[in-house]
This record gives structure tokens, sequence and C-alpha cells, in this order.
């Protein structure tokens, strides 16, 4: 049994090509390999290590012991000893089982890409909320990893009486962490209710929340300082922002919105992640528009759009209005437009936000998408409709109520077009509230 060191930085990288069952072909193309293995890189890197050996194959299969075939595990070995090597870091989510084979067989430090995923989360998150979210998932990670995490203290196993110090120990850290996990949901829950009364706040207010999402590292932060004149931490690294920002936003004409700046998605985010940062997501899924903006540099920037809808419907807001906005056109020798759809909505923005080009069209297209969404009016319910009336307060969309001597409710409303069509009142709704009671009478 090797003693487990407690830091290092020289890594060496795994990344295997698996086969598609069935068939003869590899799950991904040469291209799609060769991106995904930058893209790991560009991880390891963020994290602050030092590669210094990259080990790839193809298998059929995962080896359910040690997830690669005996022959690459002794290359690696091989590798370790010879370069010193202190980490392997592999490019794919291993089981607890493989992860402790790994770590005998190899005689160093092993982690998945959940684990490096969460370690880069634990080094930039700033925010009290941000470092609950991410030692929260942490936690739920490190709990799967407990089994035969003290092999060397074991002594004897079952019975009463029996129980050797190796497996108390694991019973008390798994306790242990499970405490600290309640507590930990109890904290964010806290810090959610404080968040939420923020978004009714804003609501009375009748104020929009535009939230800008996107793949890590396309750009966004800096297109949140341009537009707000902020000053927001930018790096050319993944995952340079991790905590949410809110600043308002000034449209032309002299209405505003306010703008947050959020994480950026990553192909396969650990789903423990995105249950951590869901209170944060939820800036993102009751935002009122999206602006999604993506690398338009990138050649594989479909794929990106794609990982990031997906994890938009994880979250709740695949529904949300989005607008695109493709970042780094200076970059495609392509000049700043506005693209329409066929009834003349804006659809897309081109701009780059590192020289501020098309800043303006971004602009002028938010201003024209917000000129008319919100609206105020008034519904009549009638008294058995209890229910519509009590999802209008949910939505937070309730200006003031009165009720006739029939029981039926005068609601006056300031709603947007989507909220209004998602209760199916759109028909039944009126700017004036006499043309209510009039409808009615009708």
């Amino acid at each position: 049994m090797f003693e487990r060191p407690g830091g290092g930085e020289r890594a060496l990288l795994v990344h295997l090509r698996l086969k598609r069952l069935g068939e003869n072909q590899l799950d991904d193309s040469e291209f799609e390999f060769k991106d995904r293995q930058r893209e790991f890189e560009e991880l390891c890197l963020s994290a602050g290590c030092e590669i210094v050996e990259s080990v790839t194959s193809s298998r059929n299969s995962p080896d359910p012991k040690s997830y690669m075939g005996k022959g690459k595990v002794e290359e690696v070995r091989h590798l370790v000893a010879m370069h010193r090597i202190e980490l392997v870091i592999f490019n794919h989510q291993l089981s607890p089982v493989q992860e402790r084979n790994l770590e005998s067989l190899l005689e160093c430090r092993v982690l998945d890409r959940t684990g490096l995923i969460l370690d880069i989360f634990a080094q930039r998150a700033r925010s009290f909320e941000g470092k609950l979210q991410v030692e929260l998932a942490q936690l739920k990670h490190l709990s799967t990893r407990l089994v035969r995490g003290w092999t060397h203290l074991e002594r004897q196993k079952g019975g009463i009486g029996l129980r050797g110090p190796g497996e108390t120990q694991l019973e008390t850290d798994r306790r242990l962490i499970g405490h600290r996990i309640k507590k930990l949901g109890k904290r964010l829950e806290k810090v959610s209710g404080q968040r939420e009364q923020g978004r009714r706040s804003r609501t009375r207010a009748e104020t929009p929340t535009v939230a800008l999402v996107g793949y890590t590292n396309a750009g966004k932060s800096t297109l949140f300082n341009h537009l707000t004149s902020d000053d927001v931490y930018v790096a050319d690294q993944l995952f340079a922002t991790l905590d949410p920002t809110l600043r308002r936003l000034d449209l032309h004409g002299g209405s505003h919105v306010v703008l947050a700046d959020t994480v950026g998605f990553v192909r396969d985010l650990p789903h423990d992640l995105v249950a951590a940062f869901r209170s944060t997501l939820s800036e993102t899924r009751d935002a009122d528009l999206l602006l999604h903006v993506v690398d338009a540099a990138r050649d594989d920037r479909e794929e990106c759009i794609h990982q990031v809808n997906e994890v938009l419907g994880n979250i709740e807001a695949g529904e949300n209005p989005v607008l695109m906005v493709y970042n780094k056109c200076d970059l495609l020798e392509r000049e700043p437009a506005v693209d329409r759809d066929e009834q003349g909505k804006p659809l897309r923005v081109w701009l780059s936000a590192q020289n501020g080009q098309g800043v303006d069209l971004l602009l002028d297209a938010l201003t024209e998408i917000f000129r008319d969404q919100r609206h105020r009016g008034w519904v009549l319910l009638e008294p058995h409709e209890a229910a519509l009336r009590a999802r209008l307060y949910e939505s937070k969309v309730v200006l003031d109520e009165s009720t006739d001597d029939l029981g039926k409710i005068l609601i006056h409303l300031s709603i947007n077009e989507r909220d209004l069509e998602s209760v199916g009142l759109k028909d039944r709704f009126s700017h004036e509230k006499n043309g209510v009671l009039l409808q009615e009478a009708i």
C-alpha cells in the first residue's frame, strides 16, 4: 500500500476512444476526438497541472476493473515511474472501484474528469454561496469514494465485536460527510431564499432579467464588461468566471434590464455540480431572455451549442426565449450584423466583445425585444378558478385584485407574453379595466 501524496502537479493524461455498442465504429470522429483531447488539456491547465505525458488508446468497452486494458496500465505505470508522475488524470468518469484499483496499480494519485472539474470550481469559487455549492458537490462525489478507502487500517471484519478499525473509520467518515451535506443543504436553502427575494423585488419593479449563457471561454464575461462597464475577471481559460454577477444594463430609450453573468458550461458537466449550482443557475432558469454567447471561431461551435442546450434543459430553462450572440466574428473577418427571422424579429447578433464591434447592435436588438414585452392589464376570473389565481400569485405578476358580490375576481397584472400564454389567459387579457368588464358582460 502506497502513501497517497497530499498534492502534485506533474500529470499524465489518459484519453480513450470507445467503440459504439454493436458496431465496429469509434464513438467520435478523428476531429471530435482531437477537439475533446484539446479541451481536456485546457481543463488540466486551468487546474494548474504541468502536463508531462499524454496517453491515448481505443477499446471496445471500458474494463470494469481499471477502465483500460492490462497492457495500457503497464505502459502508464512505466511512464509514471520514468517521469516521476504525481497525478494521472482520466478524461472519463471512473467508478470508485476503478479509481482505487488504478491507484494501487500505478502507485500514484488518480483523478477522473468529474474530480478535475470539481477541483477547478473549488479554485474559482469566491462568494460564500459559490464555496458552499462547490463543497456540497465535492462531498457528494467523495461519499462514493469511501469504499475500501481505509484498507490499510483494517484488521477484522464482520460480526458484533469483530469490526476492525478500518470499518469503524469508514462508518465515521460516512456519518460525518452525511451530517456536513445536510448542513450545507440547509445553508444553501437560506441563501437561495435570499436570492429569490431579490428576484421578487425585480419582478415588482417590472425589471426584466437577461442571463448570459454559453460554453465556457466563449467570451461571456468580456461581453458583460463591455455592456455594463464593469470589471468582471476575464482570462483565456476554462471556468474563469464561477460566481454569478448581476448588473443594471441601460437600453436605448431610457429602459433598463438586469444582466446576469453565469458560469460557463462544458461537455459532460458533473451531475452533482449541476445539482449543487441549481440555485445559482436559477438566475438563468427565471430569466426573461437568454443571451446564448457562441464562440463563432470554433470549428465545433454547433456541438458547443448542443451541449449548452442540454444543460439548459436539465435546469428547466430549455423553453426560455433565446437570442443567439455569435462572438469573435473579427476572427472570421465578418462584419457585425443582426440576423432576423421571417417576422423581422432579432434572431442572432454577430459581434466582437474583445474590441466592442457590434455591441451597439446587440443593445438595439435588446431594446427592440423588451420594448413591448411586458404588459399591464386586467383579467376577470370566475369563483371556481382559484387554482389559476394561485398560479398567478406564484408567478409574482399580480399587482392588485378586487372581488365583486358574485365572487368574481378582477386581477390587475404586470405580465410578459410568455407567462400570459403559459397560464392560458391571452384571449381574456385586456389593457383596459372597463374593457374586461364589458367583454365579460357581452
